[in-house]
C-alpha cells in the first residue's frame, strides 16, 4: 500500500447501514481500513418483462428525465394499474448475503457515506448492474447453481474502482438471476493493479518453445487517464518480454494482451509466471515499478488436455480453446475433428476434458468468449468459427471429419451452428440441447403486435433456429437427451424431431429413461451424456461431401452477413432484409446448368470452380431462362442480380453495397477490432455520460465476453491509422469531434435538437439513437453512433440490450423520452438502409404518437 492510499484509509470511511431517519434513508459511520461488507438495503419489485429491446421501468425512467430520488422505507412506485410496489428495509445474513426475492430483476438501494472524495474498489455479487452516484457500472450477475446454498460466485471477476464523493454516495443495484445480492468494498491498494482474478493464458508443452499470447486484466483506480505503462513478464527463468499497454481511461478496468517466450519446458507440471507493471520513468530502463504479481502456468505434454491461445479479430482481445488430441495419430495422420461447445458456466478445458480421449480425432473446444458468454450466438457464434478455422489450419486434420457436438446451452450451441452454417460439418450431436430462447422459456410469451414490435422481432430471426430447419438435411443427426430432465426439458428435443420426421431420413433420437439434465457413467463403457459412444459411432459413419460431390443445394439463410454460403451457392443480399430467404438449385453437370427457385433473395453468386472450364454455363432460376454466362476468370463466380423481378447476370456488387461482408444491423459494429470513441465537445453532463457510457459498454464486453477493446477521447482519434476497424461514437455531431470525419456526409445526422433521415426530421432533446453506417473509405468496416439530441435521449441509450444473445436491432433505431409508463417501448423509429445504404431504398416504421415530427 503506497503512502497516499495509506494516508487515505487512515480516514474514517463512513458505510450506510439503512435505516429511516426523517423519512430519509440514512448511513451511520463505520471505521474501516479493511474490506468491508454492506449490510442492509432497500429493495423493490422490477418488472417481468421478458427479452424486451426498448421497454423502460419507472426506475429506469426517472433517472433518464433526470428526476430520480433516494427512496425510503414504504415509498411506492407504480409500475402499471393496479400494480403499486414498496420499498422494504433488509438486512444481511451472516455470510454478507442480502436475500430477497425481490432482487431477482428488482432492484435494491444503498448508500456510502465518506468524509472525503476518494477511490475504492467495489465488488457486488448476483448484480446485473449498479449506478454509483448515476453513473452505469458492470455487474457481476453469474452464480453457480449448485452452489446457491453457500451464495459463493464461480466466476467473480468484477473488482470495478469507482469514485466516492465527501458525503453520501448512491448505490442503486439493478438484481439477476439470483434472490441476492452481496456488496463488498475494498480499499485501493495501488493507482494501478492488476486483477489476478482473471486471466487467460496457454498451457505450455514439454518440448514446445514458449511463444504464446496471454491477458490480464489491469485496474486504473484514478480519476485521470494512464498512460506509458508497460508490462513486463517473465516466465521462470526466461528473458523478460516487455510489452507498452494501452490508454487506461479513468476509473476503467481493461483486460490486456501480453507475450510469453522462452525456452521448450522440459517436464510436466508448473511454471511461475511472473508479471510485473512499470510506469512511464525514463530514468529506468523499463520505468517505474507499479505492481507485481506471479501466478503459475501448468506444462503439459502434447498428448493431454491442454489450452491454447490466439488473438480474436472481434475486438483483438486474446481467447483461448481447449484442445483434446488423437491420440492414435500413426493410424489416423490425418484424424478428423469434434468441434465439442461446452453449456451455461463450463470451462472450455473441463469440456474437452469431459472425453476420453479419441484414437481417430482430436476434440477441439472453443470457450464461447466465457463461461457463460453468448449462448453461442453473436460473439460466441463468431469465436466458435475463429477456433474452427484455426482447428483446420493448425491440427492437420481430414476436412471431411468436422463434427459438431454439445451439451446443454452447449446442445443449443450445435442445433445454433449447425442450422447457420451447415456444409462446415458432416453431423451433429446435440445433447440436451434447448432449441431458442423462446422455446426454452414458452410460459414467457413475447406478445408482438404493433408494426415496431413486429420488426424488433424480425431482427432475431437468426436467433430463431426452428425457422432454421430445412438446413439440416444433408446433416447426419444424433439427438440426446435425458427422459427425467428437469432442466432442459426432454420437450425441446422431442419439438425439433418431430419437424425433422417430415423430410429428414438421416437422424437418430435416443431418449435415456431415469436420468435428467446431466448423467455420468450409467455402463461399465463409462458412457455419459457427453462421450455418448454411440453418438461416435453415428460420427463415423459420416463425413461431408465436398462441394464437387455436390449437385442439389437448398439453403436458407436468416440473415447474409451472418451465414451466406452452402457449398458452391451464396445468398448475398435479401429483397426484405432479415426476413427468411431460401434457394433451392440444381447442378447438371451434364448440361453444364443450373436450374434452381429463390424466395426474398434479391443478389446470389454461383462458384462453378468445380465446373470444368470451357464452354459456357446456362442457369435458370424462378423460371427464367438467363443468357448462357461465359465461363468466368478466377476465382470463378457468376453473381446474379435480381430488379423487378427479373433476374440478370453481371459482374459482383460494389464492395459499397451490402453483402456478406457488410450487411449491417447494429450489432455487426462490435466486430472488426472496434474501437469505441467518446465525445468531449458537449456540455458537461453529455461528455461526462459519453465517457461513463463508453466505459460501461467496454467493462460489459470484458465481463460478458472475456473482450478488450480501446476507448479514446475523440480529440485523440485519427481517421487515417488503421481504417478498417469499425468505430463507436459516443454522443452526436455536436458533442462528437470525430463525428465530421466518419459520419459528416451520413445521410443520418444527429444533433443537439433535432435526428434527421434523408429528408425526414424527428424534432426533440430526448431522442436516443443507435445507428450503423459504412466506414467511410473501407469495403469492410463500419461506423456506430450510441448517442443521442441531448443528455435525456442519450440517457435512453445506457440500458439497451445490444451487448446480448437474442436481442437485436435493426441499421437504425430510434427512443424518445415520452410517455414512459409502466410497460411503455421507448422505440419511436426503426429501420433498415438500402442495399446500396441509402435511405430512399430503405425501410422504416414511424411512431408517430410520439411527436416524430415531420
Amino acid at each position: 500500500m503506497n503512502a497516499k492510499t495509506n494516508l487515505g484509509f487512515a480516514v474514517l470511511v463512513y458505510f450506510v447501514l439503512m435505516q429511516l431517519v426523517d423519512g430519509h434513508t440514512r448511513g451511520d459511520a463505520i471505521p474501516s481500513t479493511e474490506v468491508v461488507t454492506i449490510q442492509k438495503c432497500l429493495v423493490i419489485e422490477g418488472p417481468d418483462w421478458y427479452r424486451s429491446v426498448g421497454t423502460i421501468d419507472p426506475i429506469e425512467a426517472a433517472l433518464v428525465v433526470g428526476n430520480w430520488s433516494r427512496p425510503v422505507v414504504g415509498a411506492r412506485i407504480n409500475f402499471g394499474e393496479d400494480d403499486d410496489r414498496e420499498w422494504r428495509q433488509i438486512a444481511a445474513d451472516e455470510s454478507g448475503w442480502l436475500r430477497d426475492e425481490a432482487l431477482k430483476g428488482g432492484y435494491a438501494y444503498a448508500s456510502i457515506d465518506s468524509p472525503e472524495k476518494r477511490v475504492v474498489i467495489l465488488e457486488g455479487m448476483a448484480h446485473r448492474m449498479v449506478y454509483v452516484n448515476g453513473e452505469l457500472r458492470v455487474g457481476n450477475v453469474y452464480q453457480y447453481k449448485e452452489e446457491w446454498e453457500s451464495w459463493e460466485p464461480r466466476f467473480n471477476y468484477s473488482q470495478i474502482p469507482v469514485l466516492l464523493n465527501r458525503g453520501r454516495n448512491d448505490l442503486l443495484f439493478q438484481g439477476g438471476r439470483l434472490p441476492a445480492i452481496k456488496v463488498l468494498v475494498h480499499p485501493v491498494r495501488a493507482d494501478v493493479m492488476i486483477n489476478e482474478k482473471d486471466v487467460t493464458t496457454p498451457d505450455l508443452i514439454v518440448g514446445r518453445e514458449i511463444d504464446n499470447w496471454a491477458a490480464v486484466v489491469l485496474i486504473n483506480a484514478t480519476t485521470a487517464p494512464v498512460t506509458g505503462l508497460r508490462l513486463i513478464s517473465r516466465v521462470g527463468e526466461n528473458k523478460e518480454v516487455v510489452r507498452e499497454m494501452p490508454v487506461l481511461q479513468a476509473l476503467s478496468v481493461r483486460k490486456v494482451a501480453f507475450k510469453l517466450a522462452g525456452e521448450a519446458p522440459s517436464q510436466p507440471g508448473t511454471v511461475p509466471l511472473t508479471l510485473e507493471l512499470t510506469g512511464g520513468d525514463a530514468s529506468q530502463e523499463h520505468g517505474t515499478p507499479l505492481y507485481e504479481r506471479e501466478i503459475l502456468l501448468n506444462v503439459k505434454h502434447t498428448h493431454e488436455n491442454h489450452k491454447q491461445t490466439f488473438v480474436s479479430s472481434i475486438d483483438g482481445s486474446v481467447q483461448y480453446f481447449s484442445v483434446n488430441p488423437a491420440q492414435d495419430t500413426e493410424a489416423f495422420p490425418t484424424p478428423a475433428l469434434f468441434l465439442s461447445v461446452h453449456g451455461a458456466g463450463v470451462e472450455a478445458i473441463n469440456q474437452s476434458g469431459s472425453y476420453s480421449a479419441k484414437t481417430w480425432g482430436h476434440i477441439v473446444s472453443p470457450t464461447n468468449r466465457r463461461p457463460y458468454g453468448f449462448n453461442w450466438e453473436d460473439w460466441g457464434r463468431i469465436d466458435a468459427l475463429e477456433v474452427l478455422d484455426i482447428a483446420l489450419s493448425t491440427l492437420d486434420v481430414d476436412p471431411e471429419r468436422v463434427y459438431l457436438t454439445g451439451h446443454s446451452m452447449g446442445g443449443h450451441g450445435t442445433w445454433h451452428l449447425g442450422a447457420l452454417y451447415p456444409d462446415r460439418f458432416a453431423a451433429l450431436g446435440p445433447s440436451a440441447g434447448w432449441i431458442s430462447f423462446w422455446s426454452y422459456r414458452p410460459s414467457r410469451e413475447v406478445v408482438v403486435d404493433t408494426p415496431v414490435e413486429k420488426m424488433l422481432m424480425r431482427t432475431t430471426l437468426p436467433s430463431r433456429t426452428f425457422d432454421l430447419v430445412r438446413n439440416y438435411k444433408d446433416l447426419g443427426i444424433y439427438i440426446l437427451h435425458g427422459a427425467d430432465d428437469d432442466n432442459v426439458l426432454a420437450d425441446q428435443s422431442r419439438q425439433m424431431v418431430a419437424r425433422l420426421e417430415a423430410f429428414h431420413k438421416d437422424f437418430i433420437y435416443h431418449e435415456e429413461p431415469g436420468v435428467g439434465h446431466w448423467w455420468d457413467k450409467i455402463d461399465e463403457d463409462g458412457t455419459d451424456c457427453v462421450d455418448w459412444y454411440p453418438m461416435f459411432d453415428f460420427f463415423a459413419r459420416h463425413a461431408r461431401p465436398g462441394k464437387e460431390r455436390v449437385r442439389h443445394v437448398e439453403f436458407a439463410t436468416p440473415n447474409p452477413g451472418i451465414s451466406a454460403w452452402y457449398y458452391w451457392l451464396c445468398i448475398e443480399a435479401q429483397t426484405k432484409q432479415l426476413e427468411m430467404s431460401t434457394a433451392d438449385v440444381r447442378f447438371d453437370p451434364a448440361k453444364r446448368q443450373f436450374v434452381g427457385r429463390t424466395e426474398n433473395v434479391a443478389r446470389l453468386t454461383i462458384d462453378v470452380s468445380h465446373v470444368e472450364a470451357g464452354d459456357s454455363i446456362a442457369i435458370e432460376m424462378d423460371g427464367q431462362a438467363i443468357i448462357p454466362v461465359e465461363y468466368p476468370p478466377p476465382p470463378h463466380q457468376v453473381t446474379l442480380h435480381r430488379k423487378d423481378g427479373l433476374w440478370y447476370a453481371d459482374g459482383p456488387a460494389p464492395p459499397s453495397h451490402k453483402g456478406p461482408h457488410r450487411y449491417g444491423t447494429f450489432k455487426d459494429v462490435f466486430n472488426h477490432r472496434v474501437v469505441f470513441v467518446f465525445g468531449t465537445k458537449g456540455s458537461e453532463d453529455e461528455n461526462a455520460w459519453a465517457a461513463a457510457k463508453a466505459r460501461y459498454d467496454a467493462e460489459t464486453f470484458w465481463y460478458q465476453g472475456n473482450g478488450s477493446i480501446d476507448v479514446i477521447r475523440d480529440v485523440g482519434f485519427d481517421p487515417a491509422v488503421e481504417p478498417d476497424r469499425n468505430v463507436v461514437l459516443y454522443g452526436n455531431a455536436e458533442t462528437n469531434a470525430a463525428w465530421r470525419d466518419l459520419l459528416g456526409d451520413n445521410p443520418v445526422q444527429v444533433r443537439s435538437d433535432e435526428v434527421r433521415v434523408g429528408e425526414k426530421k424527428i424534432k426533440g432533446k430526448d431522442l436516443g439513437v443507435l445507428l450503423i453506417r459504412p466506414r467511410p473509405g473501407s469495403d469492410t468496416a463500419c461506423v456506430g453512433v450510441v448517442g443521442g439530441t441531448g443528455i435525456t435521449g442519450m440517457r435512453l441509450t445506457d440500458r439497451r440490450p445490444y451487448m446480448y444473445p437474442g436481442f437485436a436491432y435493426p441499421d437504425l433505431t430510434l427512443f424518445r423520452a415520452v410517455k414512459l409508463e409502466y410497460g411503455s417501448d421507448a422505440v419511436c423509429g426503426l429501420g433498415f438502409f438500402g442495399l446500396d445504404w441509402s435511405v430512399e431504398n430503405g425501410e422504416f416504421i414511424w411512431d408517430e404518437s410520439r411527436g416524430n415530427g415531420r
